[in-house]
């Protein structure tokens, strides 16, 4: 497999919608990168429809549940035994939403954080000995993560990581879309310092790492309300994809199908014009302020801490997450 190919890319939540539309992207654009893409199942055979549709072969599945974090490190160590070529491009794109209340991970994490960042955290952490001189990651954010956005759900507010992990009762009590919005707040602070990481490493060893956020705004008919209700599903699936332009007139033209931001995410890991990029938050194809609070360096901080002493098994492992000893 090494052989066959010149680099790796990921894109976690592969198998569907925006994720899907990112990787086929990738895929067409370079036939001789290997592209992986991980989801919980792939029964709906994804990886058969992308490779059928371009006609190659270039495009394998690995399964991963990112809110058990047993399984985020056995898929680790499943990509070390495949010897992979280098991973090119890492695209943390999975979420869900639970919008009915709160929901625990395995590990016991309120289930929208450990997704979105828990186990996306602890799997660049452990992928990184395998990142190329040259890597690119992007991670999926939202614009409802900045009140001044007014995007309909709960202000997102960040207390603290473990505020996050493990909500207070009065949290608990509010809508479950409080929970998302914050995740999704707490995407970009962790960009943020990564990329304050990646600059002391480029610096320090002469790598080019780079990491920027991406909104890819409102997708209508994707799977990320596949927990809401009946109601909420129907309209989701089958009515907003019918008036998107309606949508836009309300949504700073931030609405799109997923081919469009499926295309805008993967330029963010491929495209030439943004290879010495980083630390910033795309809306879509252009570069935006996040939100204030985004921008809070004990925040950013109090997140980073919270996440490696929480994750590393050990002395050894936490030193390693932090980067700083190479």
């Amino acid at each position: 497999m090494s052989g066959k190919f010149e680099r790796t890319v990921l894109v976690t939540g592969g198998t569907s919608g925006l994720g899907y539309q990112c990787a086929l992207k990738i895929a067409r654009e370079h036939p001789t990168y290997l592209v992986v893409v991980s989801a919980r199942s792939d029964k709906d055979g994804a990886v058969e429809s992308l490779n059928s549709t371009l006609k190659q072969s270039n495009v394998v599945f690995m399964p991963l549940d990112l809110s058990n974090l047993a399984n985020v490190r056995s898929f680790a160590a499943q990509w070390e035994l495949k010897q992979f070529p280098a991973i090119h491009s890492l695209v943390l794109n999975a979420a869900l939403q639970f919008p009915d209340g709160i929901q625990y991970s395995d590990d016991g994490f309120e289930k929208t954080f450990a997704i979105s960042h828990v186990g996306h955290a602890l799997l660049l952490f452990l992928l990184r000995k395998y990142l190329a001189d040259t890597a690119r990651i992007a991670v999926v954010s939202s614009g409802t993560h900045d009140p001044a956005q007014k995007s309909g759900l709960p202000d997102a507010h960040y207390v603290s990581a473990e505020q996050l992990a493990h909500p207070t009762p009065e949290i608990i009590q509010k809508s479950g879309r409080q929970h998302y919005s914050n995740s999704k707040l707490a995407n970009i602070l962790f960009t943020y310092r990564l990329d304050r990481q990646f600059q002391d490493i480029n610096k320090r060893l002469g790598k080019h790492w780079t990491i920027n956020a991406f909104d890819p705004g409102l997708m209508p008919g994707t799977g990320l309300a596949r927990e809401a209700g009946p109601v909420l599903a129907f309209v989701w699936h089958n009515i907003f994809p019918k008036i998107r332009w309606l949508l836009n007139l309300f949504m700073n033209n931030n609405v799109h199908t997923p081919e469009e931001s499926g295309s805008s995410l993967a330029r963010l890991v491929i495209g030439s014009d943004l290879e010495k990029t980083s630390g910033q938050y795309f809306e879509g194809r252009k570069p935006i302020k996040s939100s204030t609070e985004s921008y809070d360096e004990k925040k950013q901080e109090d997140l980073w801490q919270w996440t490696i002493n929480t994750l590393a098994k050990d002395e050894a492992e936490k030193r390693s997450f932090h980067m700083t000893e190479e």
